[in-house]
């Protein structure tokens, strides 16, 4: 049983920046990828960005050059840094681990304000 959770959400203006942490209860150097996803009010829940133990990154279109997923094995700690933030990025985001099952933290939110 991985157990995740994340910090580092809360309020900030449009073209501001947060940095999301999510620390799992155990080595991350096990999992096979880690990923950050959002949930926004009345939509369905979508991939952000997503990480592997190898280290290859992915994102989605409507983030990319302005997030950034990282992780410290040492810390079992990922990260999303955040840059250029908009109104429409005003989520819960939740990190999720695959190690043979599929674990999700219990989010934390952002909210832009334009």
């Amino acid at each position: 049983q991985v157990q995740l959770v994340e910090s580092g959400g809360g309020l900030v203006q449009a073209g501001g920046s947060l940095r999301l942490s999510c620390a799992a209860s155990e080595s991350i150097f096990r999992i096979t990828h880690m990923a950050w996803y959002r949930q926004a009010p009345g939509k369905e829940r979508e991939l952000v960005a997503r990480i592997t133990s190898a280290g290859s990154t992915n994102y989605a279109d409507s983030v990319k050059g302005r997030f950034t997923i990282s992780k410290n094995n040492a810390k079992n700690t990922v990260y999303l840094q955040m840059n250029s933030l908009k109104p429409e990025d005003t989520a819960v985001y939740y990190c999720n681990a695959v190690l043979g099952l599929v674990y999700w933290g219990k989010g934390t939110q952002v909210t832009v304000s334009s």
